[in-house]
């Protein structure tokens, strides 16, 4: 049985490295990004273009599989859990977990684009991937853990941020002395993740200035 929650820290990490480098790409001096996976990468960009213009929210979700966009992630996670179903005979709590993984990207990305009150409230990592200054960050979109192990994790503001590096919901009694012991175990790494809140707010505090200025001269 420990295969299950093995396979749903495998899964956060794939899908840190999937986020990054096929669906963003790898950016080339003097040429587009490289992805392995072409279609995946500029479905990916199409849906960030929406998500931009529409404050977060993505209607392409409500149109089911009839929309490409999401025909191709759908597509792309029964491609993934077929590759994990060759590992059921001599893994199958491993495969199992890979299963809930997918399944349980796809409500969580769906819902949080159909109703952005509740991904701004249940998934502010991925909100912030998507509205910060910099959309090359917070990788992950279930949970947050890779994001904090990779050093990737931007906040965009303290009342948007998660109350604990697990992304869970947490009794007050337990998430107080956790958030503690995770500070003093990586010091270096929240003092990454405070600086780089403090650099957001500030450059967001620039790009709201300059707009304002040009409202001004209009």
């Amino acid at each position: 049985m420990i295969g299950f929650p093995i396979a749903l820290v495998f899964a956060n990490g794939f899908e840190w490295y999937a986020h990054k480098y096929v669906l963003h790409g790898t950016p080339r001096k003097g040429q587009g990004r490289y992805s392995p996976v072409p279609r995946s990468m500029k479905s990916h960009w199409a849906h960030h273009k929406i998500v931009r213009t529409s404050d977060y929210e993505d209607l392409g979700y409500a149109e089911g599989l009839s929309n490409w966009r999401t025909r191709n992630e759908v597509v792309s996670l029964l491609t993934l859990t077929a590759a994990t179903t060759l590992l059921f005979p001599v893994a199958p709590f491993f495969t199992l977990g890979t299963y809930y993984a997918a399944g349980r990207y796809f409500y969580v990305h769906r819902r949080s684009h159909l109703d952005p009150a509740w991904g701004r409230k249940r998934i502010p990592w991925h909100f912030d991937h998507h509205m910060n200054t910099n959309q090359d960050a917070n990788w992950c979109v279930t949970r947050p853990w890779f994001d904090y192990i990779m050093g990737t994790r931007v906040v965009s503001s303290p009342d948007l941020m998660e109350s604990n590096p697990l992304g869970i919901p947490l009794p007050k009694v337990i998430e107080k002395p956790f958030n503690r012991l995770c500070r003093k175990a990586f010091p270096g790494a929240f003092r990454r993740l405070d600086e780089r809140q403090r650099q957001e707010a500030e450059k967001a505090g620039r790009m709201k200035q300059d707009g304002a200025s040009e409202d001004r001269a209009a």
